[in-house]
């Protein structure tokens, strides 16, 4: 799986393992945490993530803005790294919620979380295009070496495998990062004589703000409170301003291991760094003196190739809108429609990246099957397949929502439990959903990466990849939409129907563009 790629990918791949799997501690709870924190409505939580989220995307544009005129991609990366860590540190810091300070404090969580979103723009993008490099230089020296044919083609063919690699390795951190803050939480709760309870924080911060109660939001809040803090049960108001900061202060302690991974990346990304390209140098040596008619017909080469990297960026705008519910609406269903009494909802994020290293391995020899037998499956086509992929998770989605008769989320937190608890879900819901999203994702993503690294004019490696990150942020900063009509529509198949019919225009556009992609790429 390893073989003849370039010596630096496993130490890329591992610098961007450890950034990723502090971050996903962070991401992992950010909507709920917003929610318990601040006793925001899923809603206005899910804008405040949407736009941190597209943040760290469109910061990409300018962190490889700042690699590119500097030419100094090592030193951009190693700066995101710090600043990232100082926002997770910012983070860690458990100021106890209240109404005095309710505004400064959620400015002041805004502003680490900006830190945070800039610093892995300075990271992310940049890191990706040093990969690409890699694969430049392996493929330029396969040619200077006099290789040709068959035996280029499969040196070529390697990008998208060691793109795939690379993204296992992203997914190692995802896998175990979703259980660093519920299980740090539900230990700080157990320390302090309470026990975990994912419906508690809205009813307590809903009772604590003088909002109405129903007669079944009242019933719950007694029932769960003298389950899980039975020793101040008689004075509701302490119950739940003790509960709600014990709960809290549990997450906050969780952002510490962020940092120490911000730490570890770095350490490695120092010790490795001389396995990296050095761009400014490289550029340096192969300065040449075109003739004004070969720089007319690079200038078109280059026009071409921008423009279909933004066809298949405004494609792939509609897929991370459709993915990144897993943050969003797909949190809130796990925490709202599925039996989790057991396993917190945040906890099921890991489930994505269990399938990324477990299929990875499968559909790279699925595609290295079809190339071998001369029908390789070509970039393009691949991004076809994964959006129709998607839209078999929404589609599945819809199909048990409409088969449990399911209402919206408001309509359905409203409910006694015993209500609730009849109607929710098991657990395989999830498991099969995230099966589909992540082969979806296997088909989109890590061939994304690999399709601007090969499209990419060379002088503007980290702008592109930027670029694609771009179009990542623009998808995300759309993806409050999905608590918003979970909450909102009528019934809950709706919002799963239109991500459904989001997929498939995306997937009927791509599929149209097919042919023009391949002959540019070529």
């Amino acid at each position: 799986m390893f073989k003849n790629h370039p010596k630096g990918l496993i130490p890329a791949a591992l610098s961007n393992m450890g950034e990723r799997f502090g971050y996903y501690i962070m991401n992992a709870v950010l909507l709920l945490f917003l929610c318990s924190k601040f006793g925001l409505d899923e809603g206005v939580a899910g804008v405040i993530y949407a736009v941190f989220y597209a943040g760290i995307y469109v910061l990409s544009l300018v962190g490889g803005l700042i690699a590119d005129r500097t030419q100094n991609y090592k030193s951009t990366i190693q700066w995101g790294l710090v600043v990232m860590a100082l926002g997770y540190v910012l983070l860690s810091i458990p100021v106890v919620h209240s109404a005095g300070n309710h505004m400064w404090l959620l400015v002041f969580t805004c502003v680490a979380l900006f830190l945070i979103a800039f610093g892995n723009g300075l990271f992310k993008g940049n890191l990706q295009a040093i990969v690409g490099q890699m694969y430049d230089n392996m493929e330029a020296d396969a040619v200077a070496a006099g290789v040709k044919g068959d035996e280029l083609n499969a040196i070529k063919e390697r990008r998208d495998s060691g793109f795939q690699i690379f993204y296992v390795f992203i997914n190692i951190g995802g896998l175990v990062a979703p259980f660093v803050a519920p299980l740090l939480r539900q230990w700080w709760l157990g320390v302090k004589g309470m026990v975990y309870d994912a419906s508690l924080p809205a009813l307590c911060h809903k009772f604590l703000g003088g909002g109405t109660l129903t007669g079944d939001e009242s019933a719950n809040l007694t029932q769960l409170m003298t389950k899980a803090n039975p020793n101040m049960v008689g004075d509701m108001t302490a119950a739940c301003n003790s509960y709600l900061e014990v709960f809290n202060t549990g997450v906050h302690y969780s952002f510490i291991a962020s940092v120490a991974a911000m730490v570890l990346s770095l350490v490695i990304f120092m010790a490795y760094k001389k396995l990296f390209p050095t761009p400014a140098k490289k550029e340096a040596a192969a300065a040449i003196d075109y003739t004004p008619e070969e720089r007319a017909s690079m200038a078109r080469e280059i026009k071409q190739r921008m423009y279909a990297l933004f066809a298949v960026l405004g494609v792939c705008v509609f897929f991370w809108l459709s993915f990144h519910q897993n943050g969003q609406s797909l949190s809130v269903f796990a925490r709202d429609y599925v039996i989790t009494d057991t396993v917190a909802p945040e906890i099921w994020q890991a489930v994505n990246p269990f399938f990324v290293i477990v299929l990875t391995p499968i559909i790279m020899a699925i595609f290295a099957a079809f190339t071998k037998a001369g029908r390789a499956i070509s970039t393009p086509r691949k991004i076809v397949i994964g959006m129709f992929i998607t839209g078999l998770a929404y589609l599945f989605l819809m199909l048990v929502s409409m088969g449990k008769g399911y209402p919206n989320g408001e309509e359905f937190r409203a409910m006694d439990i015993a209500a609730q608890t009849g109607l929710k879900s098991q657990w395989w819901v999830l498991i099969v959903t995230y099966f589909f999203l992540t082969v979806a994702e296997l088909f989109i993503s890590p061939l994304g990466l690999s399709f601007v690294s090969k499209i990419a004019p060379k002088h503007l490696q980290g702008i592109c990849q930027g670029l694609w990150l771009g179009a990542t942020a623009l998808g995300n900063l759309f993806i409050w939409i999905g608590p918003v009509m979970l909450n909102k529509l009528p019934s809950l198949w709706m919002c799963w129907a239109v991500f459904l019919i989001i997929c498939l225009i995306a997937m009927g556009v791509m599929w149209g563009m097919v042919k023009w992609l391949e002959r540019v790429t070529e």
